[in-house]
Protein backbone atom coordinates (compact mmCIF):
# COMPACT_ATOMS: atom_id res chain seq x y z
CA UNK A 1 0.00 0.00 0.00
CA UNK A 2 1.31 3.42 -0.95
CA UNK A 3 1.36 6.09 1.74
CA UNK A 4 1.67 9.85 1.89
CA UNK A 5 4.79 10.24 3.95
CA UNK A 6 6.58 13.16 5.53
CA UNK A 7 10.34 13.02 6.01
CA UNK A 8 12.31 15.36 8.27
CA UNK A 9 16.11 15.36 8.28
CA UNK A 10 17.97 14.88 4.99
CA UNK A 11 21.52 14.35 6.13
CA UNK A 12 23.91 11.60 5.08
CA UNK A 13 21.47 8.90 6.21
CA UNK A 14 18.12 10.63 5.87
CA UNK A 15 18.50 11.59 2.21
CA UNK A 16 19.05 8.06 0.84
CA UNK A 17 16.33 6.61 3.09
CA UNK A 18 13.87 9.24 1.86
CA UNK A 19 14.97 8.51 -1.70
CA UNK A 20 14.15 4.83 -1.29
CA UNK A 21 10.69 5.65 0.03
CA UNK A 22 10.16 7.85 -3.01
CA UNK A 23 11.45 5.13 -5.34
CA UNK A 24 8.98 2.69 -3.78
CA UNK A 25 6.13 4.87 -5.03
CA UNK A 26 5.17 6.76 -1.90
CA UNK A 27 4.18 10.42 -2.06
CA UNK A 28 6.78 12.34 -0.07
CA UNK A 29 6.82 15.68 1.72
CA UNK A 30 10.32 16.65 2.81
CA UNK A 31 11.70 19.17 5.29
CA UNK A 32 15.27 20.06 6.17
CA UNK A 33 16.64 23.01 8.11
CA UNK A 34 19.01 23.58 5.17
CA UNK A 35 16.45 23.84 2.34
CA UNK A 36 19.01 23.18 -0.39
CA UNK A 37 19.19 19.55 0.72
CA UNK A 38 15.59 19.00 -0.41
CA UNK A 39 16.37 19.81 -4.06
CA UNK A 40 17.56 16.36 -5.25
CA UNK A 41 14.38 14.77 -3.89
CA UNK A 42 12.15 17.52 -5.26
CA UNK A 43 13.67 16.88 -8.69
CA UNK A 44 12.52 13.27 -8.31
CA UNK A 45 8.95 14.23 -7.40
CA UNK A 46 8.96 15.00 -3.68
CA UNK A 47 7.28 18.12 -2.31
CA UNK A 48 9.39 20.45 -0.16
CA UNK A 49 7.61 22.09 2.78
CA UNK A 50 8.64 25.11 4.81
CA UNK A 51 7.72 24.03 8.35
CA UNK A 52 8.00 20.90 10.47
CA UNK A 53 4.23 20.76 10.88
CA UNK A 54 3.65 20.74 7.12
CA UNK A 55 5.67 17.55 6.79
CA UNK A 56 2.88 15.67 8.56
CA UNK A 57 -0.83 15.34 7.95
CA UNK A 58 -3.75 14.00 10.00
CA UNK A 59 -3.60 10.23 10.14
CA UNK A 60 -0.41 10.13 8.11
CA UNK A 61 3.12 8.86 8.64
CA UNK A 62 6.15 11.06 9.23
CA UNK A 63 9.75 9.84 9.43
CA UNK A 64 12.49 11.72 11.23
CA UNK A 65 16.25 11.21 11.07
CA UNK A 66 17.93 13.83 13.23
CA UNK A 67 21.09 14.15 15.29
CA UNK A 68 20.23 13.82 18.95
CA UNK A 69 17.73 14.05 21.81
CA UNK A 70 17.50 17.83 21.56
CA UNK A 71 16.68 17.74 17.85
CA UNK A 72 13.97 15.13 18.42
CA UNK A 73 12.49 17.21 21.24
CA UNK A 74 12.49 20.32 19.02
CA UNK A 75 10.43 18.49 16.39
CA UNK A 76 7.91 17.08 18.83
CA UNK A 77 7.57 20.44 20.60
CA UNK A 78 7.38 22.54 17.43
CA UNK A 79 4.25 24.56 16.70
CA UNK A 80 1.54 22.46 15.10
CA UNK A 81 3.49 19.24 14.60
CA UNK A 82 1.59 17.02 17.03
CA UNK A 83 -1.72 18.76 16.40
CA UNK A 84 -1.46 18.16 12.66
CA UNK A 85 -0.30 14.54 13.03
CA UNK A 86 -3.30 13.55 15.17
CA UNK A 87 -4.24 9.95 14.35
CA UNK A 88 -0.93 9.38 12.56
CA UNK A 89 2.44 7.78 13.31
CA UNK A 90 5.85 9.31 13.89
CA UNK A 91 8.66 6.92 12.91
CA UNK A 92 11.85 8.08 14.63
CA UNK A 93 14.95 6.62 12.98
CA UNK A 94 17.32 8.77 15.03
CA UNK A 95 19.91 7.51 17.50
CA UNK A 96 18.64 8.94 20.77
CA UNK A 97 18.43 7.80 24.38
CA UNK A 98 15.58 5.49 25.36
CA UNK A 99 14.56 8.16 27.87
CA UNK A 100 14.05 10.67 25.04
CA UNK A 101 12.12 8.10 23.00
CA UNK A 102 9.78 7.31 25.89
CA UNK A 103 9.18 11.00 26.56
CA UNK A 104 8.38 11.58 22.88
CA UNK A 105 6.00 8.61 22.86
CA UNK A 106 4.13 10.01 25.84
CA UNK A 107 3.71 13.39 24.21
CA UNK A 108 2.35 11.73 21.07
CA UNK A 109 -0.08 9.61 23.06
CA UNK A 110 -1.34 12.70 24.90
CA UNK A 111 -1.89 14.43 21.56
CA UNK A 112 -3.70 11.50 19.92
CA UNK A 113 -0.92 10.20 17.68
CA UNK A 114 1.61 7.36 17.88
CA UNK A 115 5.38 7.14 18.08
CA UNK A 116 7.59 4.22 17.12
CA UNK A 117 11.36 3.97 17.29
CA UNK A 118 13.13 2.58 14.23
CA UNK A 119 16.89 3.28 14.49
CA UNK A 120 19.07 1.58 11.92
CA UNK A 121 22.43 -0.11 11.55
CA UNK A 122 24.34 0.69 8.40
CA UNK A 123 26.34 3.44 6.76
CA UNK A 124 25.13 5.84 4.03
CA UNK A 125 26.08 3.43 1.25
CA UNK A 126 24.00 0.71 2.90
CA UNK A 127 21.14 3.19 3.20
CA UNK A 128 21.35 3.99 -0.52
CA UNK A 129 21.37 0.27 -1.36
CA UNK A 130 18.45 -0.62 0.98
CA UNK A 131 20.76 -2.77 3.09
CA UNK A 132 20.01 -1.28 6.50
CA UNK A 133 19.06 -3.37 9.52
CA UNK A 134 16.13 -1.73 11.28
CA UNK A 135 15.31 -2.07 14.99
CA UNK A 136 11.64 -1.43 15.77
CA UNK A 137 9.72 -0.83 18.99
CA UNK A 138 6.53 0.90 20.14
CA UNK A 139 2.83 0.10 20.38
CA UNK A 140 1.79 -2.95 18.36
CA UNK A 141 -0.73 -1.29 16.02
CA UNK A 142 1.60 1.46 14.79
CA UNK A 143 4.46 -1.04 14.51
CA UNK A 144 2.35 -3.20 12.21
CA UNK A 145 1.36 -0.20 10.14
CA UNK A 146 4.90 1.01 9.44
CA UNK A 147 6.62 -2.36 9.04
CA UNK A 148 5.90 -2.55 5.26
CA UNK A 149 7.39 0.94 4.86
CA UNK A 150 10.55 -0.17 6.64
CA UNK A 151 10.92 -3.00 4.14
CA UNK A 152 11.25 -0.28 1.48
CA UNK A 153 14.38 1.10 3.15
CA UNK A 154 16.14 -1.91 4.68
CA UNK A 155 16.86 -5.59 4.24
CA UNK A 156 15.46 -6.64 7.59
CA UNK A 157 13.47 -5.41 10.59
CA UNK A 158 13.84 -6.80 14.11
CA UNK A 159 10.94 -6.20 16.49
CA UNK A 160 11.78 -5.39 20.12
CA UNK A 161 8.27 -5.02 21.47
CA UNK A 162 6.02 -2.37 22.96
CA UNK A 163 8.53 -0.21 24.85
CA UNK A 164 9.32 2.76 22.56
CA UNK A 165 12.77 3.02 24.14
CA UNK A 166 13.78 -0.60 23.52
CA UNK A 167 14.96 -0.18 19.93
CA UNK A 168 17.19 2.70 20.98
CA UNK A 169 18.73 0.58 23.73
CA UNK A 170 19.63 -1.97 21.04
CA UNK A 171 21.06 0.75 18.81
CA UNK A 172 23.23 2.17 21.57
CA UNK A 173 24.44 -1.30 22.56
CA UNK A 174 25.39 -1.96 18.95
CA UNK A 175 27.28 1.30 18.52
CA UNK A 176 29.12 0.69 21.77
CA UNK A 177 30.19 -2.75 20.54
CA UNK A 178 31.34 -1.34 17.20
CA UNK A 179 33.43 1.32 18.91
CA UNK A 180 34.83 -1.29 21.29
CA UNK A 181 35.75 -3.48 18.32
CA UNK A 182 37.54 -0.61 16.62
CA UNK A 183 39.58 0.05 19.78
CA UNK A 184 40.31 -3.67 20.18
CA UNK A 185 41.61 -3.97 16.63
CA UNK A 186 43.51 -0.68 16.87
CA UNK A 187 45.42 -1.94 19.90
CA UNK A 188 46.06 -5.33 18.30
CA UNK A 189 47.22 -3.87 14.98
CA UNK A 190 49.46 -1.43 16.87
CA UNK A 191 51.03 -4.30 18.79
CA UNK A 192 51.64 -6.09 15.49
CA UNK A 193 53.20 -2.99 13.93
CA UNK A 194 55.50 -2.48 16.93
CA UNK A 195 56.74 -6.02 16.37
CA UNK A 196 57.49 -5.54 12.69
CA UNK A 197 54.30 -6.99 11.18
CA UNK A 198 52.12 -5.30 8.59
CA UNK A 199 48.67 -4.39 10.01
CA UNK A 200 47.06 -5.12 6.63
CA UNK A 201 48.28 -8.72 6.80
CA UNK A 202 47.01 -9.14 10.36
CA UNK A 203 43.64 -7.59 9.43
CA UNK A 204 43.28 -9.96 6.49
CA UNK A 205 44.16 -13.01 8.58
CA UNK A 206 41.72 -12.26 11.40
CA UNK A 207 39.05 -11.09 8.95
CA UNK A 208 39.13 -14.56 7.40
CA UNK A 209 39.38 -16.54 10.65
CA UNK A 210 38.48 -15.50 14.21
CA UNK A 211 36.78 -12.19 13.40
CA UNK A 212 35.00 -12.73 10.09
CA UNK A 213 31.80 -10.79 10.82
CA UNK A 214 31.27 -8.19 8.06
CA UNK A 215 31.52 -5.19 10.40
CA UNK A 216 34.73 -6.47 11.97
CA UNK A 217 36.27 -7.29 8.59
CA UNK A 218 35.41 -3.85 7.22
CA UNK A 219 36.58 -1.88 10.25
CA UNK A 220 39.65 -4.06 10.66
CA UNK A 221 40.74 -3.31 7.09
CA UNK A 222 39.92 0.38 7.54
CA UNK A 223 42.01 0.66 10.69
CA UNK A 224 44.91 -1.22 9.12
CA UNK A 225 44.89 0.98 6.00
CA UNK A 226 44.18 4.18 7.98
CA UNK A 227 41.27 5.08 5.68
CA UNK A 228 39.69 7.83 7.73
CA UNK A 229 38.16 9.78 4.85
CA UNK A 230 35.61 10.12 3.38
CA UNK A 231 33.69 9.38 6.58
CA UNK A 232 30.83 6.90 6.64
CA UNK A 233 30.02 8.01 10.18
CA UNK A 234 31.77 11.06 11.57
CA UNK A 235 33.91 10.80 14.67
CA UNK A 236 32.02 13.71 16.25
CA UNK A 237 28.79 11.73 15.94
CA UNK A 238 30.50 8.71 17.45
CA UNK A 239 31.36 10.85 20.47
CA UNK A 240 27.72 11.92 20.69
CA UNK A 241 26.59 8.29 20.65
CA UNK A 242 29.04 7.22 23.37
CA UNK A 243 27.76 10.10 25.51
CA UNK A 244 24.25 8.70 24.97
CA UNK A 245 25.46 5.22 25.93
CA UNK A 246 26.92 6.55 29.17
CA UNK A 247 23.83 8.63 29.94
CA UNK A 248 21.68 5.52 29.48
CA UNK A 249 24.02 3.43 31.62
CA UNK A 250 23.81 5.99 34.42
CA UNK A 251 20.01 5.97 34.18
CA UNK A 252 20.01 2.17 34.43
CA UNK A 253 22.78 2.08 37.08
CA UNK A 254 24.78 -0.23 34.81
CA UNK A 255 28.50 0.62 34.98
CA UNK A 256 30.28 0.58 31.60
CA UNK A 257 33.95 1.35 32.30
CA UNK A 258 35.08 0.51 28.78
CA UNK A 259 32.49 2.91 27.35
CA UNK A 260 34.15 5.66 29.37
CA UNK A 261 37.50 4.83 27.77
CA UNK A 262 35.95 4.91 24.30
CA UNK A 263 34.28 8.24 25.02
CA UNK A 264 37.66 9.65 26.01
CA UNK A 265 39.29 8.28 22.85
CA UNK A 266 36.63 9.99 20.75
CA UNK A 267 36.82 13.18 22.79
CA UNK A 268 40.57 13.28 22.27
CA UNK A 269 40.02 12.84 18.55
CA UNK A 270 37.61 15.77 18.41
CA UNK A 271 40.05 17.86 20.48
CA UNK A 272 42.73 17.11 17.89
CA UNK A 273 40.52 18.32 15.05
CA UNK A 274 39.42 14.89 13.80
CA UNK A 275 35.68 15.32 14.29
CA UNK A 276 34.93 15.17 10.56
CA UNK A 277 36.98 12.02 9.97
CA UNK A 278 35.39 8.58 10.09
CA UNK A 279 34.81 7.46 13.66
CA UNK A 280 37.21 4.58 13.14
CA UNK A 281 39.90 7.28 13.40
CA UNK A 282 39.58 6.76 17.17
CA UNK A 283 42.15 4.04 16.39
CA UNK A 284 44.76 6.77 15.96
CA UNK A 285 44.87 7.07 19.74
CA UNK A 286 46.31 3.59 20.22
CA UNK A 287 49.02 4.25 17.61
CA UNK A 288 49.93 7.57 19.21
CA UNK A 289 50.15 5.98 22.66
CA UNK A 290 52.67 3.53 21.21
CA UNK A 291 54.78 6.24 19.61
CA UNK A 292 53.75 5.39 16.04
CA UNK A 293 53.04 8.14 13.49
Amino acid sequence: MREKIGFIGLGAMGAPIAGNLLAAGHALRVFNRTPEKTKPLVERGAEAVKTLAEASEPGGVVFTMVTDDAALHDIVASDGFLERLRGGVHVSMSTVTPKAARAAAKRHADAGSDYVAAPVFGRPQAAAEKQLWVCLSGEAGPRDRVRPLLSDVGRGTSDFGDDPGAANVVKLCGNFMLAASIEMMAEAWTLAAKNGLEPEEIAKFFGETLFSAPALKNYGATVAAKRWSPPGFRLALGLKDLELVLATSREAKAPMPFASLLRDRLLAGVARGRGDLDWSALAMGAAEDAGLP
